[in-house]
């Protein structure tokens, strides 16, 4: 039974994937009044998150700041799963990515580390980016626990080349040999494990942060670069992505600056479009812990 209606779900995931985009978004407008103003989907959890990060605003500014990250969040849904079935042109035009960066390091042949949050839509960027950019793109990714939905998924974020590695075997593919320059792209804002996270300030709050991106660039040696994810405020569907440098000499940096650099970068998009960013996660249920070893802290000076 469980087999059955898996089976009848991936046919609706396939059928809407084929609706146009107005139909889609009208269908993203009726699940949004659904499940946030009928369901009230984690809806305490997105308030207390945004009155914690922004204690500045009134209650009707994080009530109008809500509402408009719900239609974002339905809108971000069906566009992922617009991308079972979207065509490369279609795709190719709903992004205004800034590339120089990029491609000053690809002509150079060196790799590079991007890191970025939960900004935007990321899913459909990853599959713009495989089919607008000369590099390999290498995605870290959690595996979804249904390993039929896992691999509809899997089949969607590897339309156009990108190649997607899980969380526990990213750093032995991070040393992979591939016949092109390619671009490590992680996700680093999801709530770490307390005792192994650094620590630091984050919208206000006390934040653990994984270390992966930076124990990985220093092993790489690789250049590290944030990615910004901005929604077009005026047109759904069409997103802005853009790259700030935060180091070409990782393993010369301090401890956990790398990290500190990206957290800075994101939480400056986070206030300029503060709906852009996913506030449904439980991103501070982890309390700081009162001991904290010199590894989970900002160091001053160079590593090595």
């Amino acid at each position: 039974m469980k087999a059955f209606t898996t089976h009848l779900f991936l046919m609706l995931l396939n059928a809407v994937s084929k609706l146009s985009w107005g139909a889609l978004y009208k269908l993203s407008d009726i699940v949004r009044f659904l499940i946030f103003d009928i369901g009230q989907y984690r809806k305490k959890v997105v308030l207390q998150n945004m009155r914690n990060s922004f204690p500045e605003l009134s209650e009707t500014k994080i009530h109008e700041i809500a509402a408009k990250f719900y239609r974002n969040f339905t809108d971000i849904i069906f566009e992922t799963i617009k991308m079972k079935s979207v065509s490369k042109d279609d795709l190719l035009q709903r992004f205004d990515l800034e590339t120089p960066l990029l491609m000053h390091y690809f002509e150079k042949k060196q790799n590079a580390v991007v890191v970025a949050g939960h900004l935007g839509n990321w899913e459909m960027l990853n599959l713009f980016a495989s089919a607008k950019l000369p590099h390999q793109i290498v995605v870290v990714y959690h595996e979804l626990q249904n390993d039929t939905f896992e691999d509809w998924f899997k089949n969607v974020r590897t339309r156009f080349g990108t190649e997607m590695v899980t969380m526990k075997e990213a750093i032995s593919k991070a040393f992979e040999p591939r016949d092109r320059p390619f671009l490590f792209v992680l996700i680093n804002d999801q709530s770490a494990v307390p005792e192994k996270a650094f620590w630091t300030k984050f919208l206000n709050q006390d934040t653990g942060v994984y270390r992966g991106v930076e124990l990985i660039a220093r092993r790489l040696n690789a250049p590290v670069l944030y990615m910004g994810i901005l929604k077009n405020e005026l047109r759904r569907g069409f997103y802005k992505a853009y790259f700030r440098p935060i180091t070409d000499t990782p393993k010369q940096e301090p401890t956990n600056s790398i990290l500190q650099k990206q957290i800075g970068f994101l939480e400056e998009d986070i206030r300029r479009q503060p709906d852009n960013w996913l506030w449904t996660h439980k991103r501070w249920k982890h309390p700081r812990p009162a001991h904290l070893n010199p590894l989970q802290l900002l160091q001053e000076i160079p590593s090595e």
